[in-house]
């Protein structure tokens, strides 16, 4: 089943670069950014810091998850480490989760409600206004 805003975020359950379990399902009671992303994608570069900063700001209220796209732990480590991102990046291998979502461009994040419901898709890059107009619908506010 295809994503669709306003019904259920598909589950699934990924290992961060880290080597911990992140299954979506576990965290309801929190709004979500998913962000599908690839170390390659310029865009994505330039969207971390500031879904980085949002993560920060709203503390346990926001969950930021980045999925990458079939790339090694250690490329994804590399990124992460030369961007200065701490929130968790999970490692989709072979895509599954990628195709789950119907992911057809990066970057593309989805933004759940603390219910499970996806609200907002967005394709292409974001700036830090629209996240925050975002995660404003959503019912959060700095």
């Amino acid at each position: 089943m295809a994503p669709i805003v306003d019904s259920l975020a598909p589950d699934f359950e990924l290992e961060t670069v880290d080597g911990d379990l992140v299954r979506l399902s576990d965290l309801r009671g929190e709004v979500v950014a998913l962000n599908f992303w690839a170390t390659w994608c310029a865009p994505c570069r330039l969207e971390m810091p500031d879904l980085q900063a949002r993560a920060d700001a709203y503390g346990d209220r926001l969950t930021v998850l980045g999925v990458n796209f079939d790339e090694t732990a250690e490329e994804v480590d590399a990124f992460r480490q030369e961007v200065g991102v701490r929130f968790p990046l999970l490692l989709d291998p072979g895509g599954e989760v990628q195709r789950l979502y119907r992911v057809l461009g990066y970057p593309t994040t989805f933004f759940i409600d603390s219910e499970g419901v996806i609200r907002i898709q967005h394709l292409g890059l974001m700036s830090a206004e629209q996240i925050d107009q975002y995660l404003e619908e959503l019912g959060l506010t700095s």
